[in-house]
């Protein structure tokens, strides 16, 4: 079955980075466009970076063009979102996800707070 793993949150202050990444199993990975979502408290999970099977195409949110990085490694099953930069309003839960067979797939998520 479809699994999404999402590790690397944590407290960083203002201005600082987080490296997120997501292990994926359960399905044919290097087939599949990846996403990483967000769900700050109170608001709709919102998309924030989007990659390609081959990872030559990425997507941005304008909120985080510039300092989000969204990368994968189709040998380790892996997507990772380098996130620099950080902000207080970035603060949210992150999210893992695939669209496979008709359906979004989401990990469990890791939670990133920015303090000011």
């Amino acid at each position: 079955q479809v699994q999404l793993v999402e590790s690397g949150g944590g407290l960083v202050q203002s201005g600082g980075s987080l490296r997120l990444s997501c292990a994926a199993s359960g399905f044919a990975f290097s087939t599949y466009p990846m996403s990483w979502y967000r769900q700050a408290q109170g608001k709709e999970r919102e998309l924030v970076a989007s990659i390609s099977r081959r990872g030559d195409i990425t997507n941005y949110i304008v909120p985080v063009k510039g300092r989000f990085t969204i990368s994968r490694d189709n040998i380790k099953n892996t997507v990772a979102l380098q996130m620099n930069s950080l902000k207080p309003e970035d603060t949210a839960v992150y999210y893992c996800n695939v669209y496979y067979e008709n359906r979004d797939y989401w990990g469990r998520g890791t939670q990133v707070t920015v303090s000011p």
